[in-house]
Parts: structure tokens; C-alpha cells; sequence
């Protein structure tokens, strides 16, 4: 397989993570959520941390039983790069679209990092961060 085949497959293969992440949030499952994250993975949100993907679950639990219930994400992955053969970098630009909105207000939309690895031929999120766009 060519060094480009390898490439796009792993891209695919990384896109693919956010849209289960994603697909999982708007279907409000925490444990779906988490499903491809590695068990070390960080997340990093304005003025919050969490440490594994156990926190990262019951956080977002926590949010879909509560504010988030009925939200579900827009995302547009704007960059994928792979800085080293089993480390991929994704950036994307999202927002959280509230249950019953159309539209989400400008401040909501975020810019959001995305770092995944290559675990046993698996890709797995290990470390999030996303800040105000």
C-alpha cells in the first residue's frame, strides 16, 4: 500500500472518531462517548480538566441528564495532519446546538484539538482541548 493509501485510510480512520463521539452526543450516551478514548486520555475545556476517559464519561453523563439532554455538536474538521506515523492531529471548529435551536449563537463556537494515537493498531483520542473561537 502506497504512503498516500495509508494516509487517507488513516485519515478516514480518524475522522471517523469524531463522528462516533459526535453521533454518540446527539444519541446523549456517555459510555459511546468515551468509547475511543484511550484509558490515560485528557480533556481540557475552559476552566475545567479531566483526567481519563472515567471522568470524561461521568462528566458528560452528568451533562446529558442536566443541560446538555437534547444537544447535539456541529463540527467542521478543518485540519488533519499526522505529525508521526501513529500520532494524528485534528482541528476543528464546533458549536453546541442546544435542543430546539437552529442555530447556535457566535459565542458559542469553539476551536477544538484533537490528539490521537495508535494503540495496537486501534486510534484512540488521548487529549482534547478546545477554547472560545
Amino acid at each position: 500500500m502506497s504512503d498516500i493509501a495509508v494516509q487517507t485510510t488513516d485519515r478516514e480512520a480518524v475522522l471517523a472518531i469524531l463522528t462516533g463521539i459526535y453521533d454518540a452526543w446527539a444519541a446523549n450516551d456517555a459510555a459511546a462517548f468515551i468509547a475511543d478514548y484511550a484509558p490515560d486520555s485528557t480533556s481540557v475545556l475552559p476552566g475545567e480538566f479531566r483526567s481519563g476517559r472515567d471522568e470524561v464519561r461521568a462528566h458528560m453523563a452528568a451533562g446529558f441528564a442536566g443541560p446538555l439532554a437534547g444537544s447535539k455538536v456541529l463540527s467542521n474538521p478543518e485540519q488533519v495532519r499526522f505529525p508521526l506515523p501513529d500520532t494524528a492531529i485534528v482541528i476543528s471548529r464546533d458549536a453546541i446546538l442546544m435542543a430546539g435551536e437552529s442555530e447556535p449563537p457566535q459565542d458559542r463556537w469553539v476551536r477544538s484539538t484533537w490528539t490521537m494515537i495508535r494503540r495496537d493498531g486501534r486510534w484512540l483520542l488521548t487529549a482534547f482541548h478546545t477554547c472560545p473561537a
